[in-house]
């Protein structure tokens, strides 16, 4: 009898030893920065308490970096990067917060980096994101440390709106939306790169349109910085890898902003605040999302057809007082516009014409 009591007081002591054991299981996460600003997996799931191997690689023609934040300080965490000037490049644009809960610094194209750590047991969605110049406002995503099922990609608001529309797709972290396409367009004009670009910010969308035209958007800054005609891009020593490499322009330029900036609401001297809000491609077009003192505004640059310079139209669908477009007389563009007032380099457009406008940019002189 003695005997049976001690063999079940060791099993029932070796069973209370397994369940005090820790878990070393290791979750493993793999995420690749690809083309279109964008991560391959949007979302995934872990556990509470689980430890995670996370795989960072950078599929992309453009550095990136990834950091995983506080839940809701995404933009915290995005707004305190751009602040950061030109310490950024040092710190990897990574901000000194407590909200930065893990990071991985900026890798250059073909690179990759993994770090581990252990999620908190405090269930939440945890956002990641690419604070690099420009990039945060679009190239995020969401880890869900939960035991329960995420909501439906459609329905999920933590993730890039363009983002909602993919299927699921297993991973070996729960679930995840991976992203189905590389490319979102066809290297027939038009089509797009966002790369780096002398004399257009770390975070330039370089636009190549028919009529052997081309325009170079930056989303940093949420505006046309200059235009081009003839050829398009050297590539190459971005696609090479080369650390600190630049895209090179092989166009002519024939229009750059001169303005402090071309938009402004209320005054003419009013120069606002902006925050990229993304793109969506219309007929391949892109058309640019970005807020002015916090309103909405959307963009679509096209070419004129006859080749002679662009066609810029505007929507401000909820302007509420006046709005301006500014420019200066010697930027080598004869301009035309749909409605408005003009005086002295200076187009003021009423709350109601302001909804949707169009101005028309032609070469001095005519044809290109």
């Amino acid at each position: 009898m003695k005997a049976i009591n001690l063999l079940l007081f060791l099993f029932l002591f070796h069973l209370q030893l397994r369940a005090n054991q820790p878990n070393d299981s290791v979750t493993t996460v793999s995420i690749k920065a690809i083309a279109g600003m964008q991560f391959d997996v949007v979302r995934f799931n872990v556990k509470p308490g689980a430890k995670v191997k996370l795989i960072f690689s950078n599929a992309d023609d453009m550095s990136h970096n990834l950091l995983i934040t506080k839940p809701g300080a995404r933009m915290e965490v995005v707004d305190a990067a751009l602040k950061l000037g030109e310490k950024g490049i040092a710190l990897s644009y990574i901000p000194q917060l407590p909200s930065v809960l893990w990071s991985i610094p900026v890798i250059s194209p073909g690179e990759s980096m993994t770090i581990t750590f252990t999620v908190p047991e405090k269930p939440g969605i945890y956002p990641f994101v690419c604070t690099y110049p420009g990039h945060g406002f679009i190239m995020y995503g969401a880890m869900y440390v939960t035991e329960e099922a995420m909501p439906p990609l459609k329905d999920d608001q933590n993730i890039p709106p363009n983002r909602r529309m993919e299927m699921d797709k297993g991973s070996t972290a729960g679930h995840s939306a991976h992203l189905m396409q590389s490319h979102p367009y066809k290297d027939v004009p038009p089509y797009l790169y966002r790369t780096f670009i002398q004399d257009s910010g770390p975070a330039a969308i370089a636009v190549r349109l028919p009529q052997r035209l081309s325009y170079f958007w930056d989303a940093g800054e949420c505006r046309l910085r200059y235009a081009t005609s003839g050829e398009f891009l050297d590539m190459k020593e971005l696609w090479a890898g080369h650390r600190q490499a630049v895209a090179r322009n092989l166009g002519q330029i024939f229009y750059r902003d001169k303005t402090e900036y071309p938009l402004r609401t209320g005054s003419p001297g009013n120069i606002p605040e902006v925050q990229f809000k993304g793109y969506k491609l219309i007929n391949r077009y892109p058309e640019f999302h970005y807020l002015i003192n916090g309103i909405d505004v959307y963009e679509l640059i096209k070419e004129k057809t006859d080749g002679s310079g662009l066609l810029r139209t505007f929507r401000i669908p909820k302007a509420n007082q006046s709005v301006w477009f500014v420019f200066s007389p010697d930027d080598g563009i004869d301009y035309a516009f749909s409605g408005g007032k003009l005086s002295d380099g200076k187009l003021e457009l009423s709350p109601a014409g302001a909804r949707q406008f169009t101005i028309s940019m032609t070469k001095n002189g005519g044809a290109l």
